[in-house]
């Protein structure tokens, strides 16, 4: 692994990394609002998906800011209301696709409700992303293509695993889901894999609205006699690549701007605990 590190420049790993951090952390969309969720502080809606939401049950609207509570009159509890307004929302076609996946709804660190994970970006709720970052016993790292049919960068570089935490799961289940729909890899492939830790927190504009997303990260080395293989069809190739490839890779922009920060993370995390590559 030392040698393999260095093909990356250390002055470069970090300039790279401060350019990228700079790029991922962006206020709200101009026109957006503060939402708040049964009182507590959850996200920014922004300016056109305000206009459909007005009317709705459980929907207040200020100058300020859009609340959503649960309507006790129309015998709506907090989730049907979501439901609800997820439903409206794509009918009016704020929503970027449908996929029948529920998100669970944060405010001010609570897990308050759920929601179709497609209305996630149009309301700006946190969501929370885990990625495995998996390398070969000799130093080599596994990235995988996403496939040419995804809504958001598709036929762009990622890690090998990467995607958002379901409602009613915890971190780790969801790393392990993921892991098997994308890589085909089981828990007995992961035993000895690092806890999942918080690299930052996004916040980027978007078309269909807001990304607020904790990016978390797991690493592992899978044994030789393991071999990643897509299960869920929205990877379109696996490759097994040396850090010099990756690097190169890194710097034609060839990787999602997520993929890209989760790497340079763990090569900066890597070179501070092997000095000697340094």
């Amino acid at each position: 692994m030392n040698n393999a590190l260095s093909h990356v420049p250390d002055e470069a790993l970090a300039l790279r990394y401060r350019q990228l951090t700079r790029r991922i952390q962006q206020l709200p969309p101009s026109g957006s609002r503060p939402l708040t969720v049964s009182g507590r502080v959850a996200g920014w809606v922004s300016a056109k998906a305000i206009r459909y939401l007005d009317g709705l049950p459980g929907i207040a609207i200020d100058p300020e800011a859009v609340h959503i509570t649960a309507a006790p009159r129309r015998r709506m509890p907090l989730n049907a209301v979501l439901a609800h307004l997820a439903e409206s929302l794509k009918d009016t076609g704020c929503l970027r696709g449908w996929r029948n996946e529920l998100l669970d709804v944060y405010g001010e660190g609570r897990c308050l409700g759920a929601i179709e994970r497609a209305a996630v970006r149009p309301l700006g709720l946190l969501t929370k992303a885990v990625h495995l970052t998996a390398w070969a016993p000799d130093g080599r790292m596994w990235i995988a293509r996403r496939a040419s049919s995804k809504s958001t960068d598709p036929n762009m570089w990622d890690t090998l695993v990467g995607g958002l935490a379901c409602t009613n799961e915890s971190l780790d289940l969801s790393l392990l889901r993921e892991s098997n729909e994308e890589a085909g890899l089981c828990e007995a492939d992961l035993a000895g894999r690092e806890p999942l830790h918080i690299i930052l927190r996004m916040h980027r504009r978007l078309p269909e609205g807001y990304q607020v997303e904790d990016v978390l990260n797991s690493e592992c080395v899978l044994p030789e006699s393991v071999q990643p293989h897509n299960l869920d069809g929205e990877v379109s190739e696996i490759r097994l690549t040396s850090v010099k490839d990756v690097w190169a890779m890194i710097e034609a922009g060839e990787f999602t701007r997520e993929a890209e920060l989760v790497i340079l993370d763990s090569l900066r995390r890597k070179k501070q605990h092997e000095p000697s590559c340094i």
